[in-house]
């Protein structure tokens, strides 16, 4: 098994919050690491509601959850019953002590509205995130997680990355998601999320996306909202630190697992993917979702551009002071644009990177430091 970063930041949530819920995407291990967590309590209850046993076990769900009220109780696929809520909150009122429940869900819209209005002050959220680099043993590659991506069993078995994939994204689609309250079929859901992979790395077009799938643009931001919330895609917000610049204003998108990026792109291996006109793109979305999950929570991140030419890829602010900025590079040429070095001089940013697919580490002239993203993690992420 590989040890997940996010082991530790769970138990600390425990100790801290009555109740704490895991959310990401399915498939990304969020049973495996609440079954080891259980394991370090005397006596645990796990409920998986995709089991009708379970399920029909919460029929009465304030008896049966009041008679274990000195366990955690893990309740698994939480979304299936969204009428728990309230009950959870009546029971944590009475008793506020921490580590009562710890729910697991693939999160949509209505799960985080529902769970965050009827718990508010009394829920920690943790989202688990596919594999990180910095989890990985020494014997894997960069190469490895970026070609593959980080869910668990793709990663791991990759002799059979591309059947895994195709059964995942069929899946999302034709149940997973409908289950979520996601309104769009099957097809066209599939469509949309292979369009938006070639849009990755780039700012989106909401009103072309509605064209191609002939749906009108509020139905698309819908849409595109739902696979926000469901994990599946980033939005990255443009910064706008000067009101009397020209700054773009849609956002930038991307397939948040590269494995998933490069199946609906149909990049089947790395000597595909190094010879794709996607790759620098695939690289940029690759290192910002390495980046994002270490960042500590009082950080936003966001990408800069005006008209006049001034862009860096990414942006990390402290409330809304940026002070860390850094672009993405994946060939030989290493040196920031003239746009790269206006839009630090415009945002003042401390500390100035360019991350890039060698590790290396020095400093070029300007400000900026070049480093590999390893590099990058392990001695430079903010803290």
């Amino acid at each position: 098994m590989i040890d997940r970063i996010s082991e530790n930041q769970i138990r600390d949530l425990l100790n801290g919050f009555p109740c704490v819920a895991l959310i990401g995407p399915r498939q990304v291990g969020k049973t495996t690491l609440a079954k080891k967590i259980r394991k370090e309590y005397g006596s645990s209850v796990y409920l998986d509601l995709e089991f009708q046993k379970d399920y029909l076990k919460l029929e009465d769900a304030e008896t049966y959850l009041h008679q274990f009220e000195d366990r955690l109780i893990i309740i698994d696929e939480v979304q299936r019953k969204k009428d728990l809520f309230p009950v959870l909150r009546a029971l944590i009122d009475q008793n506020r002590k921490p580590g009562r429940f710890l729910l697991l869900g693939s999160a949509g819209p209505e799960l985080l509205r529902n769970s965050s209005e009827t718990l508010a002050g009394r829920i920690a959220y943790h989202e688990i995130t596919p594999f990180l680099l910095t989890e990985l043993p020494s014997r894997y590659e960069v190469d490895d997680l970026w070609m593959h991506g980080g869910f668990p069993d793709a990663f791991l078995n990759q002799k059979y990355w591309i059947r895994w994939m195709n059964n995942y994204v069929k899946t999302y689609f034709e149940r997973d998601l409908p289950n979520l309250g996601f309104p769009a079929d099957s097809i066209t859901g599939e469509k949309l999320w292979t369009m938006i992979a070639h849009y990755h790395g780039n700012m989106i077009n909401f009103a072309e996306l509605g064209r191609s799938l002939e749906l009108n643009i509020n139905t698309i931001k819908t849409y595109i909202g739902f696979l926000r919330h469901a994990f599946l895609i980033r939005l990255v917000e443009p910064f706008h630190n000067n009101a009397k610049k020209r700054l773009v204003k849609s956002p930038k998108v991307y397939i948040r697992d590269s494995g998933i990026m490069h199946y609906l792109s149909g990049i089947e291996n790395i000597g595909q993917l190094q010879g794709h006109p996607k790759k620098g793109a695939s690289w940029e979305g690759f290192v910002i979702e390495q980046i994002i999950p270490l960042l500590p929570a009082n950080r936003h991140v966001y990408f800069y551009r005006t008209h006049d030419g001034a862009e860096i890829d990414f942006v990390i602010s402290r409330g809304d002071i940026p002070e860390v900025s850094i672009e993405i590079k994946y060939g030989s040429d290493v040196r920031p644009t003239r746009g790269n070095t206006e839009a630090v001089h415009s945002l003042k940013t401390s500390q100035n990177y360019i991350i890039i697919k060698d590790e290396e580490d020095y400093m070029l002239s300007g400000g900026f430091r070049v480093c590999g993203l390893m590099t990058f993690l392990k001695k430079y992420i903010p803290d």
